[in-house]
């Protein structure tokens, strides 16, 4: 049995799954095209138009947004004192990890009031479109929910390891830690006093449990839905992994994530399984 074979052993609906080295892809298993709902996954994707919105000039990493003392950067990383939904604050900024809907959402309101146009229609011309995601939408919070499929993730992907939509110092600024002693919830899976965070991606770094696996290195990142989806990147082992499905998130993908994940380390890095 290879890697791809195990998410078809998933009790699942609809299952569909990537790898990829260096951006490019090399392995499938399930229909590449057919569309999921990609719930919190899509954070990064929505982050990724704001990277290109700062480096367009419409809002900088520092523009205060928000809260008195929260700025784009904040809010990117979970650190803006925002609840999982609300728009009331509750804390300071930069005083605890705390994951948050309203927090995307505002950033999104606020890149649609300087560019002069809706949240959805920015993403289509900021990433969508240049990256050839044409089964690709944003229906609603831009914290949740855009619908897409492995094919167009596969063209996300390429672009967050080669990137071509902003520059390579930007991008790493979004894998880098911001605010790296914050603590925090990563929902579903547990409380870590380091919870690290960049603009937008999950960093793994010494998280024990995790979604990824057990040979993920400490930088990987990527993000996971509560819709049974998720994606990492390891730049140590130059891999990348797509998994979409349609079963809502909870115990079940905390135990079949990981080994699909140390299986694709075993398979295409090497790493002990």
């Amino acid at each position: 049995m290879t890697a791809l074979d195990l998410p078809s052993s998933w009790s699942v609906p609809n299952v569909a799954a990537s790898v990829l080295r260096s951006g490019s892809v090399i392995g499938r298993a399930g229909d590449p095209l057919h569309r999921f709902r990609l719930a919190s996954i899509s954070k990064p994707i929505s982050a990724w138009a704001a990277l290109v919105a700062v480096e367009e000039g419409i809002v900088a990493l520092d523009t205060p947004i928000g809260q008195p003392g929260c700025t784009l950067r904040h809010l990117l990383s979970h650190a803006g004192g925002y609840p999982f939904e609300g728009r009331e604050a509750i804390a300071r900024p930069e005083r605890t990890r705390i994951y948050s809907n309203v927090g995307i959402e505002l950033l999104a309101d606020e890149i649609a009031r300087r560019a002069e146009m809706p949240f959805t229609d920015y993403l289509d011309a900021a990433v969508f479109g240049p990256l050839g995601m044409s089964r690709t939408e944003l229906i609603g919070s831009p914290a949740h929910g855009v619908h897409s499929c492995v094919s167009d993730l596969e063209r996300f992907l390429g672009e967050v390891v080669n990137p071509t939509l902003i520059d390579r110092t930007t991008a790493d600024e979004a894998f880098r830690p911001q605010y790296p002693s914050l603590s925090g919830i990563v929902p579903g899976v547990g409380r870590f006093e380091r919870c690290p965070w960049g603009l937008g991606f999950e960093l793994r770094g010494e998280k024990d449990p995790h979604w990824t696996g057990s040979h993920n290195a400490a930088s990987t990142y990527g993000h996971f839905g509560g819709a049974g989806t998720m994606f990492w990147v390891d730049p140590d082992a130059d891999l990348a992994v797509i998994a979409l499905t349609d079963r809502e998130f909870d115990s079940w993908a905390l135990e079949a994530w990981p080994r699909f994940s140390d299986a694709v380390l075993a398979e295409y890095s090497g790493a002990v399984a």
